[in-house]
């Protein structure tokens, strides 16, 4: 138990955190349009540590004038919290908030039983918004645990567009000065990625080591009671060295030397669940081949070079690659689509875009298209996953190129990333 002293203590000092909030100018993140205080299921945001989880809750909070309570149990004072204590927060949050109908509950997984007492306020008609990035609140048992009482808000690093409005660079403007800025800022954003704090932090190696450090130990061994710590520590640093990459259970498995392949699966899994990679799916028609093949991204491209021993180096194709991926998962997932990759004996293709069992769009990525060879071989990637998909609209992505070109009756638009990147 908690002494309520305490407890006082701390929400009183966390209001005066929250008032600070006010004077700071935030950038307006896509989805918090996605967060509906009118629902009587608790709204979750979800995603990577540090991503602007909270912020991002606090943001659209205050712009929608809602009156609510907050308590951050992400705090070393909460640290032998139990569900016994919950009703004495609740009486100090009423006490310091006075009468309120939303609550804030940031990071509260990690208290036993926390999802009974959100359970009870739900049924009370309480409003919740909730913030959580351990792999114990994103291993999809959030359903189960608030009775299918919540809506998942998944959130990343700043997109490209968020970056721009970051830098007070207009998205919008097509001057050959906006252009030109827009394009340097972009070729920044390929490099550093889009941590928010990364924005003013000077040391990028040891903030990221720390991070990574931080999600393998807590939200991944401790979650997960993992024995093998070591192994599951040089298997993960190893797929962010190599990604994007087709997953091989096997190889893995057979490179860290572990007993089944079902055990490197579950390692993979795990890492995403704590959101530190992506997998994307095979597109086929077939449904045991959309299980069966995963092709591996990093939530960001941070995490690709800037670790402990990292060797991933400057391939601006792979970053290219993986900031489109990502962009496309904000995309598609609040319209309930879905993206793959496609892999033919006769060509690959980066990305394919469903709405249900349509095809919509297939993309594809390169950085630069300037070699007649590299040129050719990306615009029949595209023609062949036309020809598989039945779908024409065809799309090139590269850093600089524009214009529209037509190859054996399909149009491909060639667009340059930092144009298709804020067109959204």
């Amino acid at each position: 138990m908690i002494d309520i002293s305490t407890i006082e203590t701390i929400v009183e000092e966390q209001l005066e955190e929250l008032k600070a909030l006010a004077d700071q100018n935030f950038c307006t993140r896509r989805e918090e349009k996605e967060v509906n205080f009118d629902s009587k299921m608790a709204q979750v945001a979800i995603g990577v540590r540090r991503s602007g989880k909270s912020v991002l809750c606090y943001n659209a909070l205050t712009k929608a004038d809602i009156k609510f309570a907050y308590v951050n149990f992400d705090d070393e004072r909460f640290q032998n919290i139990t569900s016994d204590d919950l009703n004495n927060v609740l009486l100090v949050l009423n006490k310091t908030y006075g009468d309120f109908k939303y609550l804030f509950l940031d990071e509260p997984q990690d208290v036993e039983g926390w999802h009974l007492f959100v359970n009870r306020l739900l049924r009370r008609g309480m409003h919740i918004i909730i913030t959580g990035s351990n792999a114990k609140l994103l291993s999809g048992e959030l359903a189960t645990y608030l009775n299918g009482r919540s809506m998942e808000i998944p959130l990343y690093p700043f997109s490209f567009k968020e970056y721009c409005e970051y830098h007070q660079v207009d998205v919008s403007s097509k001057t050959t000065s906006n252009k030109a800025a827009r394009l340097a800022l972009f070729d920044e954003y390929l490099k550093k990625g889009g941590f928010p704090e990364l924005l003013t932090e000077k040391n990028v190696g040891k903030y990221v080591d720390s991070l990574v450090s931080k999600i393998i130990n807590n939200d991944i061994v401790k979650r997960n009671k993992i024995r093998y710590k070591a192994t599951l520590e040089s298997m993960i640093n190893h797929i962010l060295n190599i990604v994007p990459t087709e997953i091989s259970y096997e190889e893995l498995a057979k490179l860290f030397n572990i007993r089944s392949h079902h055990t490197a699966e579950n390692y993979v899994d795990f890492a995403e669940k704590a959101y530190l990679i992506s997998t994307c799916k095979k597109w086929s028609t077939k449904s045991r081949v959309r299980v069966g093949s995963r092709k591996a991204y990093p939530i960001d491209v941070a995490l690709m070079n800037n670790r402990k021993d990292a060797f991933v180096g400057d391939n601006l194709g792979y970053r290219l690659e993986s900031i489109v991926y990502i962009e496309l998962l904000r995309r598609t997932k609040p319209l309930n689509q879905s993206v793959f990759f496609l892999k033919e004996q006769s060509g690959e293709v980066d990305f394919v875009v469903c709405e249900g069992n349509t095809v919509i769009e297939v993309i594809q990525v390169s950085y630069d298209i300037s070699s007649p060879a590299t040129r050719k071989r990306e615009i029949n990637g595209l023609l062949v996953g036309a020809r598989a998909t039945k779908c024409n609209k065809l799309t090139l992505i590269t850093r600089h190129n524009q214009e529209r070109v037509s190859e054996n009756d399909h149009e491909i638009n060639i667009v340059p990333a930092y144009d298709w990147l804020v067109d959204c």
